[in-house]
């Protein structure tokens, strides 16, 4: 029986018997492990009390205290293959081979006594850079999550590469003292041992984040840069990449109807082609319409999941607006949701490569052209303000913050090294760069206003028509920007983000207070004088 499984953090738990669902295939598995398909697990949760139905068919879950990523619990194992290739620090921090050893075994001794699914999948829509990975998880959802996330291959394994095991044990609680974490919950990265750790952990995000660190430090080697960001093609089968942390509008900006979706956050791009990591999307949710995203929206039924989305009690509606357990709401579903997609997960090299930014000071502007210079700066900076921060302890939902890379979080390699295979790529290709605001304007944060999605998507659409003229631009000199004096279908008086302030002396100070937080955030890299002299 499933009597000792964890309970969802805020929903009543039953006990039930997974001979009540299908399995997928007859495997050699213990009693207690079970391979089923997402229908079957969605049942299961439900059965458990792991979740709720919402009215639109989706699977409701709540993660208790975490409703978002846990920096301060993250390891990697630092042993002979790591310790001089890793950024090790704040980000990334040591673990020692026996501790996390230890840590294992007590986690594997814990599992043996509780039912658990499992699956095999990729990472990576890739015939060559994938990585195979044996899934346990402890909840049915957490199970059914990983088959959304992951990719679902026809032929597992084909090239008999060693797989990874992720175990996911959120019911097993750390003790500091004993297994060496920071507090009841860890995850942990072990590339020699090719394992991967999540204890104590409910929210799912962990499980995904962590397989992405792991191809972000693999892919290196084989010289695909491995990207946080968003692709899609259009109908001339041009493909267009979106940088950017969460809730600059990655997700929603690449779900466009226009374009085909390729993969909403985690891609590599190598020779040739740019491939999706995942096989599914995990889009904010906050504020979700029908109308500004229609395509997640319509991606929201039975096989979705909603992590810590409020239900009304009597319809089961949910309820995108109610932020009482988190502004860091969060959609599931496997990609087979979206009807226009890019069904081989993967396309050509980009033909634009967009940066978006959330700019709460509301200085910078809607669309600026950059340089392959200024391409490496901001890349470098990935400046954004944490909007619904997806980081646990983040108590200041709008600051302006910058990371490495659009994703410092999950590179384990000083990004330098990315710096330079962007760069590579970008030469080799001839990719054009846009920096695109998804912020504010006319003012800070409680003063001005947000930019429309309809305004945004009118940028993007221009940027990947080719109807910017690219010679017909300003210079913006303190912000060292080239910014185009015409975007069809956006009122020229955005553009200018100083014509766009009514008080231009409060514009000017806000604008000095942001170049010194760029420069202050650029003196940490040591790089060529051409890109460090392409910023503000």
């Amino acid at each position: 029986m499933l009597g000792t499984s964890p309970r969802n953090p805020q929903v009543e738990f039953c006990e039930f018997h997974p001979s009540q669902a299908s399995t997928i295939r007859a495997i050699d598995l213990p009693a207690n492990r079970f391979e089923l398909s997402s229908t079957a697990l969605a049942e299961l949760a439900i059965e458990r009390r792991e979740a709720q139905l919402a009215n639109n068919g989706a699977l409701v879950v709540v993660t208790g205290e975490r409703t978002g990523r846990s920096p301060a619990d993250r390891f990697i194992v630092k042993e002979s293959t790591t310790q001089d290739k890793i950024a090790w620090g704040a980000v990334n921090q040591p673990i020692e081979p026996s501790t996390f050893d230890a840590l294992w075994r007590r986690v594997q001794l814990y599992m043996e006594s509780q039912d658990a699914f499992v699956a095999e999948l990729h990472v990576g829509a890739h015939e060559t850079n994938y990585q195979p990975i044996h899934v346990t998880t402890e909840l049915a959802w957490h199970g059914m999550f990983a088959r959304s996330m992951f990719i679902e291959p026809a032929s597992y394994n084909p090239l008999d590469k060693k797989a990874w095991r992720l175990l996911s044990a959120p019911g097993y609680q750390c003790v500091p003292e004993r297994d060496g974490t920071n507090s009841d919950g860890v995850v942990v990265l072990d590339f020699e041992g090719r394992r991967v750790l999540l204890a104590g952990m409910y929210y799912a995000g962990e499980m995904k984040k962590a397989m992405f660190s792991v191809q972000n430090f693999l892919l290196p080697e084989d010289g695909v840069l491995p990207m946080h960001c968003s692709a899609s093609v259009a109908a001339d089968d041009n493909v267009a990449l979106f940088f950017g942390l969460s809730g600059t509008g990655k997700t929603t900006l690449s779900a466009d109807p226009e374009y085909f979706l390729i993969g909403d956050d985690e891609h590599g791009w190598g020779g040739g082609k740019v491939f999706n990591l995942e096989g599914g999307c995990y889009a904010k949710c906050v504020n979700l319409s029908k109308e500004n995203e229609p395509m997640i929206w319509n991606a929201l039924s039975f096989g979705a999941i909603l992590e810590n989305v409020i239900l009304d009690p009597e319809t089961r509606e949910p309820d995108y607006t109610d932020t009482r357990l988190t502004e860091n709401t969060r959609a599931c579903y496997p990609l087979d949701r979206i009807e226009k997609r890019v069904l081989e997960n993967q396309g050509r090299e980009p033909h634009v490569v967009i940066f978006l930014t959330c700019d709460v000071s509301g200085v910078l502007p809607p669309v600026a052209i950059l340089s392959k210079e200024a391409a490496a700066y901001h890349y470098l900076s990935g400046y954004t303000a944490r909007v619904g921060s997806t980081e646990v302890g983040s108590t200041e939902a709008y600051s302006a913050t910058f990371s490495a890379c659009f994703g410092e979080a999950f590179l384990p390699r000083p990004p330098g090294d990315y710096a330079n295979l962007l760069m590579e790529r970008i030469e080799s290709y001839g990719t054009h760069v846009f920096l695109v605001n998804t912020g504010w304007t006319g003012g800070g944060y409680g003063v001005g206003k947000r930019f429309d999605i309809p305004t945004t998507r009118a940028i993007i659409r221009a940027i990947r028509s080719g109807s910017i003229d690219m010679n017909d631009v300003v210079q913006l000199a303190e912000l060292n920007l080239e910014v185009p004096c015409h975007v069809p279908g956006v009122d020229t008086k955005l553009l200018s983000p100083r014509d766009a302030w009514s008080d231009k002396e409060a514009y000017d100070i806000a604008a000095r207070e942001l170049i010194e937080k760029f420069r202050r955030n650029f003196q940490k890299f040591d790089v060529d004088p051409a890109i460090a002299t392409a910023g503000p």
